[in-house]
C-alpha cells in the first residue's frame, strides 16, 4: 500500500475540514461548558446554596456526555454504512441548531421548571451530535493522510476542542468585560450562543464540498460494508474498544479540571474575578493549538502508546502541584497552572485520535472509534465536574479531586498496555480489494 493514500491537495482539505468543523462544533459545546459554571446556575437552577446550583448545572453538562454513546451508535454505524462525509454534515447541523435554540430559551424566572427541562433536552441533542462527530472527524483526516504520519493527521480534529474553546472563551470574555453583570446575565450571554448559527453555516460550506475518504470509498466500491458493525466490534474487536475507551478517560478528566471545573474552584473558592479565569483558560487553549499537533507528530516518531502513557503519568502528578500553587490567589500562578495542565493534556490528546482509530479494522472503524470516544467521554468527562464539586462539598479539600484525576489517568495507562499498534495490512486489504469476510478483519 502506498503510504500516502490521498493526493496532497485532498489531504490538506481533509485536515482543514476536520479541524474547522470540529472547532465550530466544539465552540457550541464549550460555550455550554463555560455557561454551566458561570451562567446557568443562576439563571436556570437558582438555589440558596451556590454549590447546589453548580451541581445542578453540571448535571446538565453531564447529560451531553451521557448522550454521546447514542450518537456514536447512530452515526458511527452510518459512517461504516454510507461513508464518513455525510455523517460530518449531519452532526454539524444537529449541534448548531441545538446551540442556537439554547440562546433563545427563557430562564427559570420566566417559565419555571420548563426552562431547565428544555435546557437538558437541547443538551441531549448536542451530546448526540458530538458522539457522532468525535470518531468520524478523526477518521476523515486520518484515512486521507500519510500512514506514517497518522498521529499528525489525526491531530486535526483533536485541535478542534482547543480552537472551539478559544472562540467560546473569547466570546464570553468580551461580552463579560464589555457590559455590566446585570446586562450580561440578562441578555449578553445569549449572544455567544446565537453567533453559532454563523459559524455553523461556515462549517457546512466547507464540509458539503468534500469527497469521502479513500478507505471509505474503497469499502463502498467493493461492497464490503459490515452488515452489523456494532455486533462485529463487540464480538471480534472488544479488546480494542476497551483500550479506546480507557484511553479517553484520563485526558477527559484532566481537561474537565483545567478547562471546566477551574471556573467554579477559582471564582467560588479562591474569589478570582471571572475575567481572570477566562483569560487563564484561553491562554491554555492557545497553547494546545501548538502542542496538540506537536504531540501527534511526535507520536509518529516514537511509540505512540509510550508517549501517551508518559503524559498520563505527568497528569497524575500535576494537580498535586497545581492546587497549592494557586492557593495564594496569584493570577500569574493561576495562568501558569492552567497552561501547564492543558499542555500535559495535549500530550495525551494529540496522539489519542490515531491511537483510538488504530484499535479497529477499516470496515468497523467508524463504529468502533465513535463508541470508544463516546464511552470514554461518558465515563470520564461527563462525571468529572460533578464528582469534583461533590468531593469538595463533602471534604472541603482539593486532595480528593487530585486523587480522582490520578485514578482516571491510571485507567488510561492500562488502556495503553492492552491496546495495539497500527496494523497497515488491514488498510492494504481494503485498498486492493482483497477483503471479503468478517474473518478477514479479525
Amino acid at each position: 500500500m502506498s503510504q500516502t493514500i490521498a493526493p496532497p491537495k485532498d489531504r490538506a482539505k481533509a485536515f482543514a475540514a476536520s479541524l474547522t468543523g470540529t472547532a465550530l462544533e466544539w465552540y457550541d459545546f464549550a460555550i455550554y461548558s463555560s455557561a454551566a459554571a458561570l451562567v446557568f446556575p443562576r439563571l436556570f437552577f437558582p438555589s440558596e446554596d451556590p454549590l447546589t446550583s453548580v451541581l445542578l448545572a453540571f448535571a446538565t453538562y453531564a447529560v451531553g456526555y451521557v448522550a454521546r454513546p447514542v450518537g456514536a451508535l447512530i452515526f458511527g454505524r452510518l459512517g461504516d454504512k454510507i461513508g464518513r462525509k455525510h455523517v460530518l454534515v449531519f452532526t454539524l447541523v444537529l449541534i448548531g441548531v441545538a446551540t442556537f435554540i439554547i440562546g433563545l430559551l427563557p430562564t427559570y424566572d420566566a417559565v419555571g421548571i420548563y426552562a431547565p427541562i428544555a435546557l437538558v433536552l437541547l443538551r441531549l441533542a448536542q451530546g448526540i451530535g458530538v458522539g457522532g462527530e468525535l470518531g468520524i472527524a478523526v477518521l476523515y483526516s486520518n484515512e486521507n493522510g500519510d500512514a506514517k504520519r497518522r498521529g499528525f493527521w489525526s491531530s486535526a480534529s483533536q485541535m478542534g476542542p482547543a480552537t472551539g474553546n478559544i472562540l467560546a472563551n473569547i466570546s464570553l470574555a468580551v461580552l463579560s468585560a464589555s457590559m455590566s453583570d446585570e446586562a450580561f446575565f440578562t441578555w449578553g450571554w445569549r449572544i455567544a450562543f446565537l453567533v453559532s448559527a454563523i459559524l455553523v453555516a461556515f462549517g457546512l460550506f466547507i464540509r458539503v464540498k468534500l469527497e469521502d475518504t479513500v478507505i471509505s470509498q474503497a469499502i463502498q466500491r467493493e461492497g464490503v460494508q459490515a452488515k452489523a458493525p456494532l455486533r462485529d466490534v463487540f464480538r471480534y474487536e472488544w479488546r480494542g474498544l476497551i483500550a479506546a475507551a480507557f484511553a479517553r478517560i484520563g485526558p477527559d478528566v484532566t481537561y474537565a479540571l483545567f478547562a471546566v471545573f477551574i471556573y467554579t474552584w477559582a471564582t467560588l473558592v479562591l474569589n478570582f474575578p471571572r475575567e481572570q479565569v477566562l483569560v487563564a483558560v484561553l491562554l491554555g487553549s492557545v497553547s494546545q493549538i501548538i502542542f496538540v499537533p506537536l504531540a501527534g507528530a511526535l507520536s509518529d516518531h516514537i511509540n505512540r502508546r509510550l508517549l501517551f502513557g508518559l503524559a498520563a503519568v505527568a497528569a497524575i502528578g500535576w494537580p498535586f502541584v497545581f492546587f497549592p500553587l494557586i492557593a495564594g490567589g496569584s493570577a500569574v500562578a493561576l495562568t501558569v497552572g492552567v497552561v501547564v495542565g492543558l499542555i500535559i493534556h495535549s500530550f495525551m490528546y494529540g496522539p489519542q485520535g490515531a491511537f483510538i482509530t488504530e484499535q479497529f479494522s477499516p470496515r468497523v472503524r467508524a463504529t468502533g472509534s465513535s463508541m470508544g470516544f463516546a464511552l470514554g467521554s461518558t465515563l470520564g468527562g461527563a462525571i468529572a465536574p460533578l464528582a469534583f464539586t461533590a468531593l469538595f462539598d463533602a471534604t472541603n479539600a482539593w486532595i480528593p479531586i487530585a486523587i480522582y484525576v490520578g485514578v482516571a489517568c491510571v485507567i488510561t495507562i492500562i488502556g495503553m498496555v492492552i491496546g495495539r499498534n497500527y496494523q497497515p495490512e488491514e488498510d492494504e486489504e481494503v485498498l486492493t480489494g482483497t477483503i471479503r469476510t468478517v474473518e478477514s478483519v479479525r
